[in-house]
């Protein structure tokens, strides 16, 4: 089976527990050295001390073979060698064989060191041997060894390293399993939570644990996805039945009249029946342009931006319009900004048709740089399209932007929108990194688009 298919708590556990396992294994073979270490450079000493009381004995002429008189907590190897190279006295052990190595030390009074493996010894195996030099007429060379250590120098020392280790080491992996176990439990109620959570019913939330942990914050952020998700499937939900409401009129009056035609053919006037058709068929039409437009901006598709002249934009489009309203053109001139034309140019076009629909008299188009310096890259403009009707109560200017409303006296007229307008004006002007909002007036309803001068 492969690793990643094992759960986060065997995961960790066995991660834990080979991490602990593999530090506590380097720990006892660098402990094991050190001990080896010193054990070894105290057996050292002892095999010098040997040397030197057996170096004292040949210096005062009290040489005897076998050698006598070591303290028996002292008794090693040893061979006394004269300056001709012959062993002339040794311990019990080693009488009768040749020296024990080859080595001397370079200068009378000092000690050499080493080890030696397959010699003379009768135990076999390797030994340190320590050489010291007496001078009795000559250079004599006194030779004293000892059966060099284990690496583990002392059995028991090993074997409770090892057991140690193994003990250590699934005591750490049992309490790292059991830590995310306990852990990961607000995890588990979370996702049970989200086991029960439908489609049809995303009022549930997850719990929040009381530590304010990761796990804290991320069953907040969980919570609060289902928030942002609940509102936008209640916005598709009221969004599908308002857009079907919509289709729905235009749709059966068309029924209705070619119904009507088809009951009584010979009565019918085809022009004036297309012409009484011709009102719905645009109203779907329009309808159907701004749903695909929103769904564009939904997709968050790209925009093709470049240098548009705004005033020349805004003239156009007055131009284009027959208005029914007197219209009063306050325009800078020359006031650049970077963005999709047809989309500005819809915003446009929809900020007139609202404020038409709604003027009693007179519609002011005032454009105008809305503060700092024209060359600077924070410096915005103002649109601004201001109508002299009945205008929109404070608390009601953020609902007009809201998909498919509209204000009762919008419902009452026969003229009225269909509620778009404004939601694909306010994202055209987010889209262009701008804003539109509906400001205080002394009479009607003022809406200011407020963008980004090109720099």
């Amino acid at each position: 089976m492969r690793f990643e298919n094992y759960s986060i708590r065997a995961r960790l556990a066995l991660f834990t527990g080979t991490a602990v396992g593999a530090l506590c294994i380097v720990f006892s073979i660098v402990l094991l050295f050190a001990i080896n270490r010193m054990a070894t450079q105290n057996l050292a000493k002892e095999v010098t001390a040997v040397g030197e009381l057996t170096a004292y004995y040949v210096d005062r002429g009290e040489l005897v073979n076998p050698l006598p008189p070591i303290p028996h907590n002292l008794i090693r190897p040893v061979q006394v060698v004269d300056p001709r190279g012959q062993v002339v006295a040794a311990t019990n052990d080693l009488q009768n064989r040749p020296p024990m190595a080859h080595f001397r030390p370079k200068s009378p009074g000092r000690v050499a060191s080493g080890v030696v493996c397959d010699s003379v010894f009768p135990s076999g195996g390797c030994h340190i041997v320590v050489a010291q030099q007496v001078y009795r007429d000559g250079d004599w060379t006194i030779y004293s060894a000892a059966p060099t250590l284990p690496f583990f120098v002392y059995p028991g020392v090993a074997a409770l390293l090892i057991v140690g280790t193994a003990v250590f080491t699934v005591a750490v992996a049992y309490g790292a399993r059991h830590t995310v176990t306990r852990s990961l439990q607000p995890v588990d109620a979370i996702r049970a939570q989200l086991d029960h959570i439908r489609s049809t019913n995303l009022s549930r939330r997850v719990p929040i644990p009381t530590a304010r942990d990761e796990i804290h914050r991320l069953a907040r952020s969980v919570n609060e996805t289902l928030n942002r998700l609940e509102s936008m499937l209640e916005q598709q939900r009221r969004f599908c039945s308002d857009a079907s409401h919509e289709l729905r009129t235009p749709i059966t009056a068309i029924r209705t009249q070619i119904e009507d035609a088809l009951l009584a053919p010979e009565d019918v006037d085809l022009n004036r029946l297309c012409d009484d058709i011709l009102p719905s068929v645009e109203r779907l039409q329009s309808i159907t342009a701004d749903l695909l437009t929103l769904t564009r901006f939904d997709a968050d598709e790209p925009s093709e931006l470049r240098a548009v002249d705004l005033a020349e934009l805004v003239a156009v489009e007055l131009n284009s319009h027959q208005m029914s309203r007197k219209v009063v053109r306050r325009l800078t001139p020359d006031v650049i900004v970077r963005g999709d034309r047809a989309q500005l140019r819809q915003l446009i076009c929809n900020l007139l048709q609202n404020a038409q629909r709604y003027a009693s008299s007179t519609v002011t188009v005032t454009l105008r740089h809305g503060g700092g310096d024209p060359r600077s890259a924070a410096a915005m403009v103002e649109l601004e399209v201001l109508d002299d009707g009945t205008g929109i109560a404070a608390d009601q200017r953020e609902t007009v932007f809201l998909r498919f409303t509209r204000l009762d006296t919008a419902r009452s007229r026969d003229a009225g929108g269909i509620g778009l307008g404004l939601p694909i004006a306010r994202q055209i002007a987010e889209r262009h990194g701008g804003t539109l909002t509906i400001q205080d007036s002394d009479r009607g309803a003022r809406f200011v688009v407020r963008l980004p001068v090109d720099s």
